[in-house]
């Protein structure tokens, strides 16, 4: 079976990120409602109300993080994890993991981790835009598929912060976590994020503007 994450890493590279759609400014605004909460709320509480809790309280953890300029590593998402999933054994996988019921295979190696921080430190790249960024990193946690379980929410947690950290907070998220992902997709990854532009830019839209602090 094809490894799913050493296709992911040669696209990775063949995503031309920099052509990602445009966003009309990057002027902080308040979201008309907090979609992440409010997604969570309904979908995920729908689902298992105890998921949705422990999924809601590893997001305020996030968002304080992101506040507190926190660098995005692995050691970031394993704690983020260990609430997610209410669990202390929450750590990087040491055998090959499986997803799409099983039609996709993430192989491991001595370096896999190591790429997989080297990845996530391109988060805080401003050479491209947060949209970019924040999808590149959610695809990232996808297809490293660093856990052995709750990978897609620890996905959605990582596009958050990456978000958060630009001083972007979108008023849906559902577009986004209920389309599934091919690692070997190079326009379904530049196409994830102009999604995310496209949303932020109607977060902001229907949000309303952080007033500018007055200049002496």
């Amino acid at each position: 079976m094809p490894d799913h994450l050493q296709a992911w890493l040669a696209v990775r590279e063949t995503v031309p990120w920099q052509r990602t759609r445009a966003t009309a400014g990057d002027r902080p605004f308040t979201p008309a409602r907090d979609g992440a909460v409010h997604d969570i709320r309904s979908y995920d509480h729908a689902r298992d109300p105890e998921r949705a809790d422990a999924l809601l309280e590893a997001l305020h953890r996030v968002r304080a993080d992101a506040a507190a300029g926190a660098p995005l590593t692995c050691d970031l998402l394993t704690g983020w994890q260990r609430t997610l999933l209410r669990s202390r054994d929450a750590a990087f996988r040491t055998r090959p993991a499986y997803a799409k019921a099983g039609r996709e295979r993430y192989g491991i190696a001595p370096d896999t981790r190591r790429r997989f921080e080297a990845c996530l430190a391109q988060g805080d790249d401003t050479r491209l835009p947060p949209a970019a960024r924040a999808a590149r990193a959610y695809l990232d946690v996808c297809f490293f598929h660093p856990f052995d379980d709750g990978n897609a929410r620890s996905a959605f947690l990582t596009l958050t912060f990456v978000l958060a950290r630009a001083g972007i907070a979108l008023d849906q998220v559902g577009p986004v976590r209920r389309l599934s992902r091919r690692a070997d997709d190079p326009a379904g990854a530049l196409a994830l994020a102009d999604l995310v532009a496209v949303l932020t830019d109607s977060s902001r839209r229907r949000g309303t503007p952080v007033p500018l602090p007055r200049v002496p």
